[in-house]
């Protein structure tokens, strides 16, 4: 879940923040709540494409690394 948020944000950040410039806080704000509002117009369902069994294979591969890495 965290990824998609970020994901969201990176979005913001670089289709209406980046290419905006602001004098105020105002103007940045309305900028932001104009993006969400256009984004919530056209929005789409997120469709999850890995299975659970992919999913735990990652989990296993990434405990294993984490588990072979000393700690100080």
């Amino acid at each position: 879940m965290l990824n998609l948020v970020e994901r969201w944000f990176r979005e913001i950040t670089q289709q209406r923040i980046r290419r905006g410039v602001f004098t105020s806080v105002k103007q940045l704000k309305a900028a932001i709540y104009d993006y969400v509002e256009e984004h919530n117009e056209h929005a789409h369902g997120f469709t999850w494409t890995a299975t659970p069994e992919e999913i735990l294979a990652k989990v296993r591969r990434a405990r294993a690394t984490l588990d072979k890495t000393p700690t100080a």
